[in-house]
């Protein structure tokens, strides 16, 4: 590895660093709007997403 930062070819601009259009996720616990990153789901259902503070939420859906 080097220390050395990566120059990108000419023309070509970094990718967004906007990680709620990445993610897509949103807490699903009532009156929070924050990024959600833990996903619960039993099998053939749709997953329902929490942030890491209501993450203990979603354990009813294991």
């Amino acid at each position: 590895m080097s220390d050395e930062l990566i120059k990108l070819a000419e023309g070509m601009a970094p990718a967004p660093r906007d990680r709620a259009r990445i993610l897509g996720h949103f807490c699903a616990h009532e009156g929070c709007a924050k990024h959600a990153g833990f996903g619960f789901a039993r099998p053939r259902q749709q997953s329902t997403w929490f942030c890491f503070d209501h993450k203990a939420d979603g354990e009813q859906y294991l």
